[in-house]
């Protein structure tokens, strides 16, 4: 009998291999790389601002150029080489968030590093997951905000201007009460070693910082203020190792936002006037505290057919990409406070926090900028809050109950020594608001009852009045120079 022929299992047809995202051509390689390093160059942008070429900035180089490869990738990620790394480059808001979030649900996504202008790298503070429920501030934040607002504008020198040590520590102190409670806002070494523990680069390092912290937050986790992050965290039963690096998460980002994004929201909003959720996102947008973040991927995955190999890094640059079109509220991703994947709860409560801040100082004070001179459409590509010079104007209609609205009588002379004319006349005309302003007051306060009573009282009456006369006649003679400075 002959044996039948032994069967040979047909080839199992292997998976198809999911192709790379595409590499830039070299062209664009360059293009991409020149706008990186002329990061590190601001001056570069001077002469393309001066002549109104917005596109010829490195702000609009980049975006130009992402633009081109959203067209010619049909907006898929594409692999740019540069002089500080080789990056896939995700060309939306949407696609960076849906390619982070699936990375990072693969589990193989590692902890984000930022990306300085000069290609250095460093570890931003350490992201925690946090439901927004639990992070969400109990009652109005207007009431909770309303003490800090009140001594921030009191303390402007008596031109009118801010102080950039006053104003951050003055909002460094609500960023500590708002996060760690009543007791804590005093406590300027909280916030040190939470400073401490964000800059350690080795592991040792941030193992001595992290117990530092953890250290000095227990005495306000004992009894928590219910009003703070603390009290909530502990109210919701969160383990200790969790509630610290929330703490600190939380803490570094409120600060941030407070100190830094408001004074650039109100700087924006002098030139054009807008809510105070539109001021803040503006600020973000065009000045992000992260302005890129790299996210290395340390194992291979897929994303919507594209294979992605191990050891690539994905650039995330919140400030090159074009807003969402539709806006979901405080603590949309990108996030341009923290570099975590998808919505951060501590950045969405930040934002929170800078919103109220300039609605309650837009309500009490007129901000205008007196250096550097800013432009609608013509923006500084940096806007550093140490050097930003912003004043607080009397607003129009004082209280006319004779109080004396002015604040500090002395006033502070401003080093402005080297600025364009247009400083010297914003500076003059804060000096004619308030003289004008301080008129106002002496006038109402010689118009109130109880000067008649006696022949003394009236003499003190009309000193009062003529007083105010001379403010008066002193603020238009200031006026008249503030307007030949501007011109």
């Amino acid at each position: 009998m002959t044996p039948a022929p032994e069967t040979i299992p047909a080839p199992v047809p292997s998976a198809p291999v999911p192709p790379a995202p595409e590499t830039a051509w070299a062209l664009e390689n360059a293009v991409f790389s020149a706008a990186m390093v002329a990061r590190r160059l601001p001056w570069t942008d001077a002469p393309a601002r001066a002549l109104g070429l917005d596109v010829l900035t490195r702000e609009g180089i980049a975006r130009t150029l992402l633009e081109h490869l959203r067209r010619t990738r049909s907006g898929r990620p594409v692999r740019l080489r540069t002089p500080f790394g080789e990056f896939l480059v995700p060309l939306t808001p949407e696609v960076s968030e849906s390619l982070l979030v699936r990375a990072d649900e693969e589990g193989v996504l590692e902890p984000a590093t930022g990306l300085t202008a000069g290609g250095h790298r460093y570890e931003p503070s350490p992201h925690t997951e946090l439901p927004w429920e639990v992070a969400a501030p109990d009652g109005e934040l207007s009431a909770l905000v309303a003490r800090d607002v009140d001594e921030a504008v009191a303390g402007r020198r008596g031109d009118g201007t801010l102080e950039w040590q006053g104003w951050h520590e003055v909002m460094a102190r609500l960023g500590r009460r708002l996060v760690a409670g009543e007791a804590a806002a005093e406590d300027t070494l909280l916030s040190a070693i939470a400073t401490r523990a964000e800059a350690a680069e080795s592991r040792s390092a941030r193992a001595e910082a992290a117990a530092a912290l953890r250290r000095r937050t227990a005495r306000y986790l004992e009894s928590p203020d219910p009003a703070s992050l603390a009290g909530r965290l502990v109210a919701a039963g969160t383990c200790p190792d969790t509630t610290v690096a929330a703490l600190a998460h939380a803490l570094a980002l409120v600060s941030e936002a407070a100190s830094t994004t408001v004074l650039q929201a109100l700087a924006l909003h002098t030139l054009e006037p807008a809510a105070a959720e539109e001021a803040v996102a503006r600020a973000l947008r065009h000045y992000p505290p992260v302005a890129a973040s790299v996210h290395r991927v340390r194992a291979p995955f897929v994303w919507e057919g594209l294979g992605i190999g191990a050891g690539t890094e994905i650039l995330c640059a919140p400030g090159w990409l074009s807003p969402p079109k539709e806006a979901a509220g405080p603590g949309i991703w990108p996030s341009a406070l923290c570099g975590a994947p998808g919505a951060c709860a501590a950045t969405r409560l930040a934002v929170l926090v800078a919103e109220e801040l300039v609605r309650a100082i837009t309500a009490v004070a007129r901000p205008f900028v007196v250096h550097p001179r800013l432009t609608v459409g013509r923006l500084p590509g940096t806007l550093d809050p140490r050097s930003l010079l912003v004043a607080l104007a009397e607003p129009p209609g004082g209280p006319g109950d004779g109080r004396v609205t002015v604040g500090s009588p002395s006033a502070v002379p401003v080093p402005v020594r080297g600025y364009a004319p247009a400083a010297y006349g914003a500076l003059a005309r804060a000096s004619a608001e308030r003289l004008a302003a301080h008129a106002e007051s002496l006038a109402a306060c010689a118009g109130a009852d109880g000067w008649d009573r006696d022949e003394a009282g009236e003499k003190f009456r009309m000193m009062l009045l003529d007083h105010a006369g001379r403010c008066a006649q002193a603020a238009d003679g200031v006026r008249r120079a503030a307007h030949r400075l501007a011109d």
